[in-house]
């Protein structure tokens, strides 16, 4: 099974590290119409940094860029702008979120100077079992047969947590952020390349097993391609809905019996969910997740999340390393940052889970002197081979099967008045559960739940139970001036190395002082307590040779990042979008 899920996976990174760009307008599977793209962001350059001096946007289209942009000339907040930024994203990047899946969102308040955080993941309905991914032979269902179809199906989260941040922080009305979006909708947008070659692709076998989903990417049963237009009418329709009546026609209104209809009379694995479920969901407020980087405070979002402590663990476990007086390609840099990236994954993969049902050691996790222990693990020449979790808790638990592959997007905002958002937002795997319902895409993130309820005659964590928010990597982060003041909004796409990919980022800037830009462009390096994984085709890979002589079992491939980060510099804000997909900064 591993081995299936990891070729899989790099399929994935392969079609998702491509260096893309919107296609020029050729016509259109579904309508002929020329139909405007997306303008040119100001000073947009994959190998320099984008400079703004009053707001910002980096998002993973260029579509949606724009309509977060938008928002912010018309003197919206930075919640205004994620809004339409998920709203567009839902419709031209259908394979990473929508308002079919869920998201995590950091919200910074500049003149309250607060931070706030709102988990907006999906829940497992009442109905679900502990057991409800385990076949008849006793075993784990087989990830990609979990995925889909309507078991794997929770309780849309997105929605109702832009919904409740606009409530505290929003300026423009709720009904004016729907605009750019069901314009999009109604009158088409231009598919890019990167969603032609997904689609082209099939790794989710839903896409064509599933009706709905195949005669959107499939008319007339051939592919959709770059330069087509795709209009999507039905997504337009549930836009007007809500952007007039608000998230309760979502929730509680036809659009919500549409979803349970299409989740529980799925043709392939039907789901338990419920109207009861849907109206009962509510976003949650979090406290943060922090702790201390050398002068900086760095923080993230709590569990459900693993993000937030795994990237602050690994920071930490370096301090004492000076790690800021290598090159990010030197052999001993990536040495250390793998080493501490070990410990991390060690700790995710036992203590972390849903807080609301499981004790989580958060503040001992991310506190210096258990960080500092942890540190004294690390061998400055050797590999340390698998490592094993920390003694954070009596509790008896075990290491979980969960997979997570890398369908999710980020969105970094700063605004006018200095307000921020570091937002990631997910259906899981690429396309989700493959369910589609009037437009848009459902998730399939009940499968980021262990499989196996129990392991070794212990609970996992991170188990199937009704109402739970399955365990995430996805991790938005912020950094903090010592005076408090805000430094750095970054996150990332990526599945689990969604954690690696942003740590290494904030290295990038803190230690090596690189502007956002250049510290993205990085190439790439992970390590998931398994094998060093390097950048295929960058220089780091060429350090596979002095790796394996330090004992580290060594893998080259294409990394699937897909990082946005706004850093804030002497009155100035500087942006930088990962070249690895096609994600744009806009700036004023």
């Amino acid at each position: 099974m591993q081995k299936n899920i990891a070729k899989l996976a790099c399929s994935i990174a392969l079609a998702f590290t491509t260096s893309l760009a919107v296609a020029q307008t050729t016509g259109a599977s579904v309508q002929k119409r020329e139909v405007r793209e997306p303008e040119a962001a100001t000073g947009r350059s994959v190998n320099q940094v984008v400079v703004g001096q009053e707001y910002m946007v980096a998002a993973a289209n260029p579509y949606a860029s724009e309509a977060g942009y938008n928002m912010l000339a018309r003197g919206g907040s930075a919640i205004d702008a994620a809004i339409a930024v998920q709203l567009v994203l839902t419709l031209v990047e259908p394979q990473s979120s929508g308002i079919g899946g869920g998201a995590f969102i950091l919200h910074w308040d500049e003149k309250n100077q607060q931070l706030t955080t709102l988990d907006g993941r999906e829940t497992a309905p009442a109905k679900a079992t502990a057991d409800m991914f385990i076949g008849a032979d006793g075993k784990p269902a087989r990830w990609i047969d979990a995925v889909v179809g309507g078991r794997s199906v929770g309780v849309p989260g997105v929605l109702m947590a832009l919904k409740q941040a606009h409530d505290k922080h929003g300026k423009l009305p709720w009904k004016a952020l729907f605009d750019d979006a069901i314009t999009l909708a109604e009158k088409g947008f231009v598919v890019s390349p990167r969603l032609q070659k997904l689609v082209g692709m099939k790794f989710n076998p839903g896409i064509v097993k599933m009706p709905a989903i195949n005669n959107y990417f499939f008319p007339k049963g051939k592919a959709i391609k770059a330069g087509d237009v795709l209009v999507n009418k039905p997504l337009a329709k549930v836009y007007k809905a809500i952007a007039e009546q608000g998230v309760d026609v979502f929730y509680k209104g036809w659009i919500a019996k549409d979803i349970v209809n299409a989740v529980n009379t799925a043709s392939i694995e039907p789901g338990v969910l419920s109207m009861d479920d849907m109206a009962g969901y509510s976003a949650k407020w979090r406290e943060p997740v922090c702790g201390p980087y050398k002068v900086f405070k760095v923080c993230g979002m709590a569990p459900p999340s693993s993000g937030g402590v795994a990237v602050i663990q690994i920071l930490g476990q370096l301090e004492g390393f000076a790690i800021d007086k290598l090159q990010p390609t030197d052999v001993e840099a990536v040495h250390l940052f793998t080493q501490s990236s070990r410990l991390a994954f060690a700790d995710r993969d036992k203590y972390i889970a849903d807080e609301d049902f499981v004790s989580v050691p958060t503040q001992t996790l991310v506190s210096p002197s258990y960080m500092a222990n942890r540190a004294k693990l690390i061998n400055t020449d050797t590999d340390m081979g698998k490592a094993t979790a920390g003694n954070a808790t009596l509790l008896a638990r075990a290491n979980d099967d969960s997979y997570e592959l890398p369908s999710t997007s980020h969105v970094s905002i700063v605004d006018g008045d200095g307000n921020a958002i570091s937002m990631t937002t997910s259906i899981e795997m690429a396309f989700g559960s493959a369910l589609m319902v009037n437009g848009f895409i459902l998730n399939n993130q009940l499968t980021d739940f262990s499989l196996s309820p129990e392991r070794d005659g212990k609970p996992v964590a991170n188990r199937v139970e009704p109402f739970k928010r399955p365990r995430s990597s996805m991790a938005p982060m912020m950094v903090f001036n010592e005076d408090g003041s805000l430094k750095l909004v970054v996150g990332s796409p990526g599945g689990s190395r969604i954690i690696n990919y942003v740590a290494q980022t904030m290295i990038g800037v803190l230690d090596w002082k690189l502007d956002p830009q250049q510290a993205i462009n990085l190439p790439k390096m992970t390590n998931r307590n398994k094998v060093t994984t390097l950048e295929k085709g960058t220089p780091i890979a060429n350090l596979q040779s002095a790796l394996e002589a330090k004992g580290h079992k060594v893998s080259v491939r294409d990394l699937n990042s897909g990082i946005h980060a706004i850093e804030v510099q002497n009155g100035k804000l500087l942006g930088g979008a990962d070249p690895r997909r096609e994600g744009k900064v806009m700036a004023k």
